[in-house]
């Protein structure tokens, strides 16, 4: 399958460094490129690729504001947004998870990493290792009280799904909550995702995002 990608950095340079770099690889095409969010979203809405990715910090609309109308978007449900930061703890990232992006890059990694991350988002797959998205999720909680109405939030979720979603933002893949639950793999992956379901979540990031606003999880514990 090829990946069709949006570029979208207000720095001409660092866009024309990640052309390049895809330009190099047969399975995956740049089929645009934005200066801004507001273009970002346009050229979203324009093209329709399976992934975006999004600098954070942009004059005008940032890419926080850019990935939420993305979100925002029942037609653009399977377009994956990938926040690029150059800082690897960034409060930014926080908010970007909370508004719907898949995960975020570090702009000086290495090319076969950037490769295989776009590809492992395009597929629906997690992009980020979970303790890694937990880290940034951890820091910038401390800083912010859970939510009052957290007991009602998760009202929905079983017992069972509210265990699942505790460890995952402990960091575990699902085959270690299947080890800690003592059940499969499959059916760890089943209750994560139906806690998404319910919870309105569009992947794993946003489950770890409000484990914590909710209180479920605590910063420095699980």
């Amino acid at each position: 399958m090829t990946v069709r990608v949006v570029l979208a950095d207000d720095q001409t340079v660092v866009r024309a460094g990640f052309r390049a770099l895809l330009d190099l690889t047969d399975d995956l095409i740049v089929v645009a490129e934005a200066a801004d969010g507001a273009q970002a979203v346009e050229a979203v809405r324009t093209t329709r690729p399976d992934v975006v990715l999004m600098d954070i910090r942009m004059p005008g609309v940032d890419g926080i504001e850019a990935t939420r109308r993305i979100a925002a978007d029942r037609g653009l449900d399977h377009v994956r947004v990938v926040m690029l930061t150059t800082y690897r703890v960034d409060s930014y990232v926080f908010e970007a998870l909370r508004h719907g992006a898949a995960g975020f890059l570090i702009k000086d990694l290495e090319p076969d990493e950037l490769r295989e991350a776009i590809r492992t988002v395009a597929a629906g797959q997690s992009l980020l290792a979970p303790a890694v998205t937990r880290s940034v999720v951890e820091e910038f909680a401390r800083l912010k009280a859970p939510e009052a109405a957290g007991a009602e939030r998760l009202a929905p979720l079983t017992e069972r799904e509210r265990e699942v979603m505790a460890l995952v933002a402990a960091g575990l893949a699902n085959e270690e909550i299947g080890k800690e639950l003592i059940m499969s793999p499959l059916t760890a992956k089943t209750h994560v995702s139906r806690a998404m379901t319910k919870l309105g979540a569009r992947d794993r990031a946003q489950l770890v995002v409000l484990a914590y606003e909710t209180g479920l999880v605590r910063p420095g514990g699980r």
